[in-house]
């Protein structure tokens, strides 16, 4: 059980580590094509399409992350005033609509992947991409949410807590 820990830990590092050097990726390339338009030359024909697939592939490598490190949105205001029982049934309830709403766009999003794979969809701009490589990420990457979320929802670890806490340093 020790190994499969370890190697899933070692992918989500990975995913983390793919999706900021596609940031960086995509800082070169928006700079570059800014400086070679100010420079009056003709820009690289794929850049755009690169910047935008990027963006949706960073997010999705990244969130798994950001859900582990307890880096991503969510609001605890109303926790912050619960009885500690209340408190952690409200967590666990939390928790598990994310993880049902994660299973939700993985059967959505698998669905459209299966879809573009079968019909060859293709998607047309500056030169023909499949399709697949849009929606690839999107399944892929609530899987490990989902999975994330799941040991919130399974495990002692709370997202509320220090975190979280407003601390006033006068």
């Amino acid at each position: 059980m020790q190994g499969i820990a370890r190697i899933y830990n070692l992918i989500i590092h990975l995913m983390r580590v793919l999706a900021g050097i596609q940031i960086f990726a995509v800082f070169v390339l928006i700079c570059a094509d800014v400086l070679m338009r100010l420079a009056g030359l003709q820009p690289w024909i794929y850049s755009t399409i690169i910047v935008e697939y990027s963006l949706l592939w960073f997010a999705m490598l990244g969130a798994p992350y950001l859900v582990r490190t307890k880096g991503h949105v969510f609001i605890d205001a109303m926790m912050i005033l619960l009885p500690r029982n209340l408190k952690i049934v409200s967590a666990k309830i939390s928790y598990l609509i994310c993880v049902v709403s994660s299973i939700i766009f993985i059967i959505y999003s698998g669905d459209l992947l299966i879809g573009a794979i079968r019909d060859e969809l293709i998607d047309f701009r500056a030169e023909e991409i499949p399709m697949w490589l849009l929606y690839f990420p999107i399944p892929v990457g609530f899987v490990f949410v989902a999975t994330e979320f799941m040991r919130y929802l399974i495990g002692t670890d709370s997202m509320y807590g220090e975190r979280t806490d407003v601390r006033d340093n006068v």
